[in-house]
């Protein structure tokens, strides 16, 4: 089992950056991670992916301004999120499994409560 809490989030104005943190209970060395974010009205969708090898994956819009990493250390993840827009708000969740191909199927085993980004003016 393992327990996922989000931090980071807020109220940012467009074109600044946020840096998102997902802390786990226990060890993710074993785990595949990804942060997925869900904006008002819509369906939750994968952002970003984060391997055991620490191989990487973008959704097309967030490529080449945001970057997910992980820390096996400190059992934690982050997302480094820049040139924000206000189509970037929404709520941003922590997953974790053991299966990579379930991240892309919005089917992790482990969420994480979700952090709130605000991108306004």
């Amino acid at each position: 089992q393992v327990q996922l809490v989000e931090s980071g989030g807020g109220l940012v104005q467009p074109g600044g950056s946020l840096r998102l943190s997902c802390a786990a209970s226990g060890s993710i060395s074993s785990y595949s991670m990804a942060w997925y974010r869900q904006a008002p009205g819509k369906q939750r969708e994968l952002v970003a992916r984060v391997l055991g090898g620490s191989s990487t994956n973008y959704a097309d819009s967030v490529k080449g301004r945001f970057t997910i990493s992980r820390d096996n250390a400190k059992n934690t993840i982050y997302l480094q999120m820049s040139s924000l827009q206000p189509e970037a708000t929404g709520v941003y969740y922590c997953a974790a499994d053991s299966q990579p191909f379930r991240l892309l199927r919005d089917e992790a085993e482990y969420w994480g409560q979700g952090t709130q980004v605000t991108v306004s003016s």
